[in-house]
């Protein structure tokens, strides 16, 4: 991660110029029926997508549960999908598990790199970058030292951010560039801050598939309720329009660290497990993500919420998101 100065990110303000190299893997859809088909397993509206534009979802089981969150840009004769790291093979068999009669190709994508612009300043330190797209998701293609690049607005993150997407073995070219612009290294703990100050969860950390889409915060991002049948979809909608799901992402404040994984307790009871934990920028503790149960949230709920650690059970306070 690279900063134009030695200033905290703040998610109050601009939070400056910066770099990170985020752990993923890509993967291509080609063929002319890549829209149609993808449309049909996830969670977004993916046929209404023209070049340019890009969405945000889920992967979903039969019985609605997450397979994992992605995100996909749309080029003239393919798609790219964004996954988490280690999820490119299991998402690929997933896929080709549901190849029929679909005219459609799903392969790596190898040798390609990114880098997470944060900042809308970029564009001024950087004046190749161009135009930075508005949309959420939307992409440009992009000359950068005579190399081929694209750049994406990217969502979720807390602070106005962009991805770069570089040949791999352009990767240190590329940086250079930035660093002769006088872009610095950052710490990345600050935009990891951020993200948790936002109420904004990480698919492994913080939910997993265990767990429905609405229960992680991101349905209002990942999820069409007008889009049409999906894998999944009968079960996600019935918990919409049903009386929505028993667990929601929550806020965490405690006076010391906590382990990731760490169990809730409410009522005496398991109530779920802490995911993302930072310091709290205020100094006066740390702060954490969990998907709890509404025994821990409700308004009717009683009694005292702790986590449990190896020295005993502290005190936790559950906060609403974001956090203030």
């Amino acid at each position: 991660m690279f900063s134009n100065g030695s200033e905290t990110l703040s998610p109050h303000r601009s939070a400056g110029v910066s770099v990170t190299s985020p752990p993923f893997e890509l993967l291509a859809l080609t063929g002319p029926d890549r829209l149609r088909f993808l449309h049909g397993l996830v969670t977004c509206d993916i046929k209404s997508l023209i070049p340019g534009a890009g969405s945000y979802g889920f992967f979903t089981t039969g019985q609605g549960k997450v397979l994992c969150d992605f995100s996909v840009l749309a080029f003239e004769d393919h798609l790219w999908l964004e996954l988490p790291a280690g999820q490119g093979e299991a998402i690929a068999a997933h896929l080709s598990k549901y190849l029929i009669a679909d005219r459609v190709e799903i392969s790596p994508l190898v040798g390609m790199s990114a880098l997470v612009l944060v900042g809308e300043e970029i564009a001024q330190a950087v004046p190749e970058v161009g135009e930075l797209p508005a949309a959420p998701w939307s992409h440009g293609r992009r000359s950068l030292e005579g190399i081929e690049v694209v750049v994406a607005r990217r969502e979720l993150m807390g602070a106005s951010a962009f991805t770069l997407y570089v040949p791999s073995d352009s990767i240190e070219e590329i940086s250079t560039r930035f660093a002769r612009s006088g872009v610095q290294a950052a710490d990345p703990d600050a935009l990891e801050r951020l993200r948790v100050l936002a109420g904004i969860p990480r698919f492994g950390v913080d939910f997993t598939t265990e767990h429905f889409p609405q229960e992680t915060g991101l349905e209002a991002a990942a999820v069409s309720y007008t889009k049409g049948c999906y894998l999944g979809q009968e079960v996600v909608a019935r918990i919409h329009y049903r009386g929505g799901v028993q667990r929601s992402l929550r806020g965490l404040r405690l006076a010391s660290a906590v382990a990731s994984g760490s169990l809730v307790l409410a009522e005496g009871r398991e109530a779920g497990r802490v995911g993302s934990v930072v310091p709290d920028p205020s100094g006066t503790g740390w702060l954490a993500l969990a998907i709890l149960h509404k025994r821990a949230w409700a308004p009717s709920a009683v009694g005292a919420v702790f986590v449990e650690t190896a020295e005993g059970p502290i005190a936790a306070q559950v906060v609403d998101l974001p956090i203030s």
